[in-house]
């Protein structure tokens, strides 16, 4: 197994903070000078990148249970179990904040690794995200785009994406899958195990071709509590049913290419930065299109450390783009560069500064939905730009 790419803990600031390649600059809050009050040190406030799109976004939670299945790796826990942040293009004028995420389980994913007290949990938690609660809905409909964290990972990794593909004008979804992060709180304040950790663990990629596999019907059952009869979310009727993609960091980047294999509703996906433990099959995705974005260290052609991108571009059967992204590191495709960026944080395996980051991912994934789920030409994805000099072609254009 891969676990320079799979550790269970390794997740936002957790990674940041408890890698030993990390070198923190500021890891906390300033200390008060001598004689001043605490409470009047002000907390420092996070922010994620602004939305670049035209609509303002709102965001909403849902609590999903799939009747119809036991939870794969807890089976004596019942209905598997989702939970959801969808973002949309919103009128603006609210101003009611979505969180980033609980207080709680910032605590949780800093405790993981021993690092309470490191870097308050409130202020992870507080992390401005330019998406609002209890916004209107734009008018018009718009496609869908499914988004899935890595392993052990939770949602709110992906919010900086999130967000700026609803301001672009899609509807996004991210999913929390049960008993697969370090740290969800479930409605009632449960915390769920993650028991697929210790899956894995004992079976190795077989058992990360098993998560892949199991995201591929979760985002299934999603999608029928999206876009079926009797939709799940109050704002379904703005989704564009016909125009669905996913895209995914690591394994959620395997299994949105699971997702295709079994699902013909999402008709385009994007794999960031993951392994294919769960191979393309060898008859492909009937032609559907499909990118790799990856890390130019791991993920360039004819590289040793993951010879599943080799293996699978050749099973992909239809529009394909292969990107790697120099001085990237795993993780550069979420939140996590441009948060511990804020804090002052550097890592010198992945150079690749936090704007840059942000703008590549977003960009290019943009870009390629764009293409292929609004029929929008894009430049971008035709060859290399002078603006993004990172960004590497790796195979011929398809």
């Amino acid at each position: 197994m891969r676990t320079r790419h799979h550790a269970v803990a390794a997740t936002l600031l957790v990674l940041a903070l408890g890698a030993t390649a990390v070198t923190p600059a500021v890891a906390a809050a300033p200390q008060p000078a001598p004689g001043t009050s605490v409470a009047a040190v002000p907390a420092p406030q996070l922010r994620l990148p602004a939305p670049t799109g035209p609509y303002a976004v709102g965001e909403s939670t849902l609590h999903l249970r799939d009747t119809g299945r036991a939870d794969p790796y807890v089976p004596a826990a019942g209905a598997r179990e989702l939970l959801v942040s969808v973002f949309h293009p919103a009128r603006a004028g609210t101003r009611v904040r979505a969180p980033y995420m609980s207080a709680k389980e910032a605590e949780m994913l800093l405790d993981s690794r021993g690092l309470g007290g490191a870097v308050a949990p409130e202020v992870i938690a507080a992390t401005e995200t330019h998406a609002r609660t209890g916004a209107a809905p734009a008018p018009g409909r718009f496609p869908l785009v499914v988004l899935s964290p890595g392993f052990g990972q939770s949602r709110f990794t992906l919010t900086h994406l999130a967000t700026d593909l609803a301001s672009r004008g899609y509807v996004v979804a991210v999913v929390d899958h049960a008993h697969e992060s370090v740290a969800t709180v479930f409605p009632g304040g449960r915390v769920l195990p993650c028991a697929a950790c210790d899956y894995v663990e004992r079976a190795g990629d077989a058992g990360l071709a098993e998560v892949a596999r199991g995201r591929a019907k979760d985002v299934s059952f999603l999608l029928d509590r999206l876009t079926g009869r009797h939709p799940a979310w109050r704002y379904a009727s703005m989704i564009d049913r016909r125009h669905v993609g996913m895209a995914g960091h690591s394994i959620g980047g395997d299994s949105a290419a699971s997702t295709m294999a079994a699902d013909r509703r999402v008709r385009a996906g994007v794999n960031m930065d993951g392994t294919f433990y769960d191979r393309v099959p060898a008859a492909g995705l009937r032609g559907r299109p499909f990118m790799m974005l990856g890390t130019e260290v791991d993920h360039a052609s004819g590289g040793t450390f993951d010879t599943t991108w080799d293996r699978d571009w050749k099973r992909l059967d239809g529009w394909k783009r292969w990107l790697t992204v120099a001085d990237a590191g795993h993780f550069t495709f979420t939140d996590l560069p441009v948060l511990a960026a804020e804090l002052g944080i550097t890592d010198p395996s992945a150079p690749l500064p936090a704007d840059r980051s942000g703008d590549i991912t977003r960009d290019y994934v943009a870009a390629f939905f764009d293409l292929h789920l609004k029929g929008v030409p894009q430049r971008l994805l035709d060859g290399p730009t002078p603006g993004n000099p990172e960004v590497t072609f790796q195979a011929p254009a398809r």
